[in-house]
């Protein structure tokens, strides 16, 4: 196999994070990198995906090496951008040649806190850190040397405790971003927690969109009705097999999932349970299982895959981190009928978690590929995969 050489083009930035007030921007300093190719089979022995089982048909590769990838996005020109939570930066890789392997990596922002969330707007990137939106204007085009950041919103919380974001705009042309719950279960004075907020492109008209989510760090719209769905992580020490993480629909404003006063849409709250009744809440579309940590998820709308696929929701598990046995690792589907009801809920890509526990990645979000490929990204192994088929 031919190999080419990537081009890793690094940029160094210095931030200010002292009271930053909307619109004022960091002043870049860029330096550049080369290294080489790694081949496909290589990449394939290295992160041991031998281990992947798949439906027929399926095949999965390693699409890109990025150092704690987590949330994902695509610009439009091919672009896919990629945030970290435990590392400071946001990069971005391109695929030049189509051959399903990325080529390019950028770094577009270091010394970031937490920037998980990425989204895309008219040529724009958002990231999203634990209190604040930036925004990079023009992205596409300079890559080799980013813009200096804008500040949208600055006034998020900002305690770290579930305060990493995933955010995307939805039909209404609005930015939705999550606030966690600053802790395993409480009842927080302040309305903003546990919740999904939403504020316009310029970080004007902020407010809350759904509440009684604990920790959301996926959602996505249906393609046909425009209504949200997203997944919610379920509390911790009630023991390994409750409460059930969940994927839940929210086709309007206003709604209230029940954190912190009842799990899973069946379990009171031990403490904060008492009075309450969750029949007064909205129960999730799917119980996801308990612990699995489910995080990114999209409705596949590509035309790779199998016609079964279409529309249907392919759902990233992190897995679990103190069950006493091990659970998730893995990438689902929910299956919807023609009136967006669950009707099956299952393994999709299984095999990261192995023999005796050993864990060897950690889904973190998916994203569909312009071929119509299903991309999943590996914080734990820096690595972002590609599934894809071929009958």
């Amino acid at each position: 196999m031919k190999l080419k050489p990537t081009l890793i083009l690094v940029v160094s930035i210095t931030l200010f994070f002292s009271c930053t007030s909307p619109d004022k921007k960091a002043r870049p300093e860029t330096s550049t990198t080369t290294i080489s190719k790694t081949s496909p089979d290589s990449l394939f022995t290295k992160y041991q995906l031998d281990r992947i089982t798949l439906p027929a048909g399926f095949k999965i590769s390693v699409f890109a090496e990025v150092p704690n990838a987590r949330s994902m996005c695509w610009g439009a020109k091919g672009t896919l951008f990629i945030g970290n939570r435990d590392e400071d930066k946001v990069y971005a890789v391109k695929d030049t040649d189509n051959d399903g392997v990325a080529d390019e990596r950028y770094i577009i922002s270091e010394k970031l806190n937490k920037p998980n969330g990425v989204a895309f707007r008219n040529g724009s990137l958002y990231v999203a850190e634990i209190n604040r939106i930036l925004r990079f204007d023009n992205i596409e085009n300079k890559l080799e040397s980013p813009p200096a950041y804008t500040v949208v919103y600055d006034k998020f919380p900002d305690k770290e405790h579930h305060g990493w974001k995933f955010i995307a705009f939805g039909p209404d042309d609005k930015l939705y971003v999550p606030v966690g719950a600053p802790c395993n279960v409480c009842d927080e004075k302040d309305s903003i927690y546990a919740s999904i907020t939403r504020m316009n492109p310029d970080g004007t008209g902020l407010e809350i969109f759904a509440k009684g989510i604990r920790n959301s760090v996926g959602f996505a719209w249906h393609p046909d009705t425009k209504e949200m769905w997203f997944t919610d992580n379920g509390r911790d020490n009630l023991g390994d097999d409750i409460p059930n993480c969940e994927l839940n629909h929210a086709p309007r404003k206003g709604m209230h999932f029940g954190f912190p006063y009842c799990h899973e849409g069946d379990i009171l709250d031990p403490e904060f349970g008492k009075g309450k009744n969750c029949a007064d809440y909205t129960a999730p579309a799917q119980k996801m299982g308990p612990h699995v940590a489910p995080l990114g998820m999209r409705f596949y709308t590509g035309k790779m895959f199998p016609a079964e696929y279409q529309k249907q929701i392919f759902i990233a598990q992190h897995g679990s981190w103190n069950r006493t046995q091990p659970i998730g690792y893995r990438v689902m589907v929910a299956k919807l009928d023609s009136a967006g009801k669950v009707i099956n809920y299952g393994p999709f890509a299984m095999g990261w978690l192995g023999e005796n526990n050993k864990v060897t990645g950690r889904p973190v979000d998916v994203e569909i590929a312009p071929d119509g490929a299903l991309l999943v990204s590996d914080d734990s192994r820096g690595a972002i995969y590609r599934i894809s088929y071929n009958k």
